[in-house]
């Protein structure tokens, strides 16, 4: 599993001729309602096994929660099930809205 750091993620979606990942968002709803990274596909971790099929193995992932915690253990998951283009967004969303996003909300 690759760890991004907030500014590798943010120049990664700003890059046009790079693939952008699958930003995969594994808080709970609520969470999510707060805030999120724009086109982020919401899975809560607990549906992540039931729900793996929906992902697609070739594509690039990006899993990312509050703080990265629940996010690693998820992409951890992924990768013991096939997938290979999997990383984590080191300090989750909390560190993005400090470094990249100012104007998120944070809890």
């Amino acid at each position: 599993m690759q760890e991004l750091t907030t500014q590798e993620l943010a120049t990664w979606l700003e890059n046009t001729d790079r693939i952008k990942p699958i930003l995969l968002d594994v808080r709970e709803p609520w969470e999510f309602e707060i805030c999120h990274i724009h086109s982020s596909l919401i899975m809560p971790m607990n549906s992540i096994p039931e729900n793996i099929s929906k992902l697609d193995a070739l594509k690039p992932i990006v899993c990312i929660c509050h703080h990265g915690v629940r996010s690693m253990h998820v992409a951890l998951f992924l990768e013991q099930h096939g997938f290979s283009k999997v990383s984590n967004l080191t300090g989750g969303l909390h560190a993005w809205a400090q470094q990249v996003d100012d104007t998120m909300p944070t809890y």
